[in-house]
């Protein structure tokens, strides 16, 4: 959905994972967890789906793959511990509160239209005020006891960590049964960003917990290998020309500062 800060959606898109895909995933992760402890107790707990794509654009194989996962013949597992992560497909996220009410979260990242469109282009189609009414709508679905929808929000600095919205997102949230995370910025190459300050990072955590929205703050891991939230790249054959143009941009900046140099 190419996220202006997410280096995955700047290599663009090739095709999408079949079910077997997915479900081959989770039984790698179970082989190296080792085998069951108990009778009938698997070692996976939880998964998420998340990471590279947009699960929601993938629906059907995305559904299957879940289904196996929760069946008590596949892995078993809870649709509470099943989390699936959405940058915002609407019709897909009511048709899943019907089909497999899973855990939800949703890539937010920022607290008003505006500011959206520019971080997370798919708002450009499904704006903030349709977001959050698709979000109490499913909560309002979810029949398992945790009915609390994960927001994502990557912290920027200077682009959506100022005190001013951290005031916007309390009042969108207003109502929704959810809890807000923070990812500090992961940075890649010619991002154009940089991770917000600490201290901002944590004056944003506190407003938000002050004022009734309960906010924890990521823990970064993978960043060492370039495998952290944002991070994750692969060599693919990209059929929308969106890495091609990535790269242009690139050079067309680094041109234009060359040029504004050599005027000075």
């Amino acid at each position: 959905v190419d996220c202006s800060f997410c280096s995955t959606g700047k290599q663009g898109f090739q095709r999408d994972m079949t079910s077997a895909e997915i479900i081959g995933q989770v039984w790698q992760a179970s082989r190296a967890f080792g085998p069951r402890r108990n009778l009938g107790q698997h070692p996976i707990t939880n998964v998420v789906m998340m990471g590279m794509g947009e699960p929601l654009l993938n629906y059907d194989k995305v559904l299957t793959a879940m289904r196996i996962m929760k069946d008590d013949l596949g892995y078993g597992i809870g649709k509470k511990r099943i989390t699936l992560s959405t940058s915002g497909v609407i019709p897909k996220m009511n048709q899943l509160s019907e089909d497999l009410d899973v855990s939800l979260a949703v890539s937010l990242h920022a607290p008003n239209d505006e500011l959206r469109n520019q971080l997370v282009p798919l708002n450009r189609k499904y704006p903030l005020k349709d977001l959050m009414a698709a979000c109490k709508s499913y909560s309002k679905n979810i029949t398992h006891r945790h009915n609390t929808i994960t927001m994502e929000y990557v912290m920027l600095r200077d682009v959506n960590d100022k005190p001013e919205h951290a005031r916007q997102l309390v009042k969108l949230l207003n109502g929704i049964p959810v809890k807000v995370n923070l990812i500090p910025f992961n940075p890649f190459p010619h991002a154009g960003y940089e991770r917000s300050r600490k201290n901002d990072i944590l004056e944003f955590h506190k407003y938000l917990n002050d004022n009734g929205v309960m906010t924890t703050v990521r823990t970064t891991r993978g960043d060492d290998i370039d495998a952290a939230c944002g991070q994750l790249v692969g060599q693919v054959k990209d059929r929308t020309r969106r890495s091609e143009r990535w790269k242009e941009s690139i050079f067309h900046r680094a041109e234009q500062t060359d040029n504004n140099t050599a005027q000075t």
